[in-house]
């Protein structure tokens, strides 16, 4: 049977990502919150004060991209740098008060996604799909691993 990329899992999920951001990106554009810019400001909210490269890791990202994004917050006013009181060297991130309200702001768009995407599901069917959702991330999580210390072998070879 040929691979029917229109009904894979990858082609469905991306465009229902896609409509989630878009349509989340229309709702917080009046804070000065950019795409990309919400799981910071989320991040930063339940653990103010990260590092960068704390930051970074919990994102998944590349430390140049979190300073790229964080020096556009920065001249938003969404988010500041200070240093340290422990150790000057180090610099972490908080959000400022503009921050904050966008964060609210990033929430509430959120929730109101949230209940739009499932007004059409039953409470069984939302808790089927998110059940099934955290397999398949736990399942794609393995194979991640799986997969870098296969090549981690192979370049040992």
């Amino acid at each position: 049977m040929e691979f029917d990329y229109v009904n894979a899992l990858t082609h469905i999920m991306g465009h229902v990502m896609k409509l989630h951001r878009h349509n989340l990106d229309l709702l917080i554009q009046k804070y000065d919150v950019y795409p990309g810019q919400p799981p910071l400001l989320m991040r930063l909210y339940r653990h103010g004060g990260m590092m960068q490269k704390d930051l970074a890791r919990s994102m998944n990202v590349q430390p140049a991209t979190l300073t790229v994004m964080i020096n556009r917050m920065e001249k938003s006013g969404l988010v500041t740098r200070q240093a340290d009181p422990n150790d000057q060297r180090v610099s972490r991130v908080y959000l400022t008060e503009k921050g904050k309200v966008a964060t609210k702001a990033v929430k509430e768009a959120l929730q109101l996604l949230e209940t739009r995407c499932f007004e059409n599901f039953t409470d069984e069917e939302t808790a089927l799909l998110r059940n099934m959702l955290t397999r398949l991330h736990t399942d794609l999580e393995a194979f991640q691993l799986e997969y870098s210390v296969k090549r981690s072998d192979d370049a040992q070879e």
